[in-house]
């Protein structure tokens, strides 16, 4: 069963996009080591969900909202955070002092991860009481977004060049601080937002 579903039109639809838009972004980029750093963790996902796709199949909500983060991964790999083009013309609207991309993308980083992290922890039944879910979920996005905070660190003391363009700070002091509360702002909104959609998807996965 499990197996038919990977091999439906859907999937295809899903690699389709994922792949185009990786040629894309692969396409003289602002600079290799920068993309590298920032669509490693898309390519990581696919790797994972291609490993698990038959013995613990998602539900389709989790592989769209993969497969967005995957997008606005490879988006900012491709131009860097700091310089994609949409992030620049907010700027201008808004009257703003930098390109708040990279902020869209720690809004992700708490909204994809909370809908995965439910799922995991719903069908594996990890909690007695399901009173406990919303703060488990937030706690792991929280973990999740201080463990990538940790991995920018690290590349900045590795490689300054590199740094530069994968932190994109651009100057603001608590830029780590506001990352951290964007994907807060992300894990509880899709709580609040996808919480019964989402069961609805898993009670149908089950069935």
């Amino acid at each position: 069963m499990a197996g038919k579903r990977f091999d439906s039109p859907a999937p295809m639809a899903w690699l389709t996009v994922f792949f185009a838009v990786l040629v894309w972004s692969a396409w003289k980029p602002h600079d290799y080591p920068t993309w590298w750093l920032e669509v490693s963790p898309a390519l990581l996902a696919l790797l994972i969900l291609g490993a698990t796709r038959n013995r613990f199949p998602l539900t389709p909500l989790a592989y769209t909202l993969i497969l967005i983060h995957a997008v606005i991964l490879m988006v900012g790999g491709h131009y860097t955070y700091a310089e994609v083009p949409a992030g620049d013309w907010l700027r201008e609207i808004t009257d703003g002092s930098r390109n708040n991309y990279d902020k869209l993308g720690h809004l992700a980083q708490g909204f994809i991860p909370a809908i995965v992290a439910r799922e995991i922890l719903i069908r594996n039944r990890v909690l007695a009481r399901r009173g406990w879910l919303s703060l488990f979920v937030i706690s792991v996005c929280l973990a999740f977004s201080a463990l990538y905070e940790l991995i920018e660190w690290w590349v900045a003391l590795i490689s300054q060049q590199a740094a530069e363009s994968f932190l994109g700070t651009q100057g603001y002091v608590w830029d780590t601080q506001s990352d951290m509360f964007f994907a807060l702002l992300g894990a509880s909104a899709a709580l609040i937002l996808l919480a019964r959609w989402h069961d609805r998807q898993i009670a149908a996965l089950g069935a």
